[in-house]
């Protein structure tokens, strides 16, 4: 027997989110139907997060055990070859027995798009949020800065899931600008459900100046889900990298 270490880029806009579902398309569902042709046994696929729909990945990381001859090595060629074009294997690598993608991970990082102009956007538009209102990058920049470190986050927490803890350190969390196209980054040692997108939607909420930059700590402070910004768009984010 063999742990095997994939790293998965996919194009999440026709998957109803990673996990495995009875009734709906999955990442997971997908990728364990070519790993079972692959391997010629019936494999689960432990994902180191639970993706939404309509998110994307360039780094998603999973593993599974399996006592198939193929090297580790070659797992890459030989899945890719049963999976549909937007979902790739990157890399596949023998790891040791006690890893786990989840729980083995001590962080994780996201990148979010935004298109900030008037006109639809047409090329790209399943990777990107159109906001059509001018964004002040500067104060979303001003509001970045109450996010780092180590804050309770069950403002950013849509309902859903339940959790040990809603405390969560994020290392970094920037925005770069070119020409109309915003990326947001953020880093952190995990993230609650659907705290991303809720946290994109804050600072765009202050880039329309409809929360103020310094008042994001008093968000932050207050716990309520209800003063932040709304869940932004699913089809802007993609995870970029699970670090162990």
């Amino acid at each position: 027997m063999k742990n095997v270490k994939l790293i998965i880029e996919y194009d999440g806009t026709n998957y109803c989110g990673w996990q495995k579902q009875k009734n709906n398309i999955t990442v997971q569902g997908t990728l364990e139907k070519a790993l079972n042709k692959a391997t010629n046994e019936r494999v689960d696929a432990i994902g180191s997060s639970r993706t939404d729909a309509g998110v994307h990945a360039r780094g998603m990381v999973c593993n599974f055990i399996t006592s198939s001859s193929i090297p580790a090595e070659r797992f890459r060629e030989a899945i890719n070859r049963h999976l549909p074009s937007d979902v790739a294997i990157i890399k596949s690598e023998e790891v040791e027995e006690s890893f786990h993608a989840r729980y083995s991970s001590k962080g994780k990082s996201y990148s979010y798009t935004i298109i900030n102009r008037y006109e639809n956007v047409v090329i790209g538009k399943n990777f990107c949020c159109q906001v059509r209102e001018n964004l002040d990058i500067d104060s979303m920049k001003m509001a970045c800065k109450y996010f780092v470190g180590q804050h309770d986050f069950q403002a950013f927490q849509s309902k859903g899931s339940s959790v040990k803890t809603t405390i969560r350190t994020i290392d970094e969390l920037c925005i770069e600008k070119e020409k109309d196209t915003i990326k947001i980054h953020v880093t952190a040692d995990g993230f609650l459900y659907n705290m991303v997108r809720i946290i994109v939607g804050t600072l765009i909420q202050v880039g329309k100046g409809k929360i103020k930059a310094d008042y994001v700590g008093n968000i932050i402070e207050s716990l309520d889900r209800m003063k932040a910004g709304p869940c932004i768009k699913a089809n802007g984010l993609v995870l970029e990298k699970v670090y162990y």
